[in-house]
């Protein structure tokens, strides 16, 4: 298994949420499971990763570098359990979570 940690500020990055948390997906064969919940980061994300896919770390930042564009998140922590997804999954498993945390 493969530990990683992503920390992303976006230049004024909000999150408004309406939830305590939010979990989607399943870790099963090809899939992840992504927690989501709102922290106190100093307008950070933070990305905490345990995957069993090693040597990915350069298309786990692209993918999340993607989210962080698209959605301008802040103060998110994101805890990540993957079984080898694909990064269309990931991105996916993400932008959900996301979408279930805020309520868009």
């Amino acid at each position: 298994m493969e530990h990683l940690q992503y920390d992303f500020k976006e230049a004024g990055g909000e999150t408004r949420t309406g939830q305590a948390y939010v979990l989607t997906g399943v870790v099963a064969s090809g899939n992840l499971e992504v927690m989501m919940q709102p922290q106190n980061l100093s307008g950070a994300c933070r990305f905490v990763i345990d995957t069993a896919a090693n040597g990915f770390a350069a298309s786990w930042q692209a993918v999340l570098e993607d989210f962080m564009r698209r959605h301008r998140p802040a103060n998110l922590l994101v805890s990540i359990n993957d079984h080898a997804a694909s990064p269309a999954v990931v991105s996916l498993r993400i932008d959900q979570a996301y979408e279930l945390l805020t309520e868009k």
